[in-house]
């Protein structure tokens, strides 16, 4: 099976709605497979992205 490569403004999404699955109550797990990525993946573009919003991600793109 092919990767995908999702770009910076996907990834913001995707972590937009993984934060909401687990306000709602669900675990980590559970909620990425909900949106399609794996946890690992998660964790990683956490640790990349996290925090970051729009404005902030434009900036580090003109760096």
């Amino acid at each position: 099976m092919a990767r995908k490569r999702y770009s910076d403004e996907d990834i913001l999404k995707l972590l937009r709605e993984i934060e909401l699955k687990l306000a709602d109550g669900d675990d980590v797990r559970t909620a990425c497979r909900g949106v399609g990525v794996s946890d690992a993946a998660y964790d990683n573009w956490r640790r990349q992205f996290g925090g970051m919003g729009e404005s902030q991600l434009s900036e580090l793109r003109s760096l």
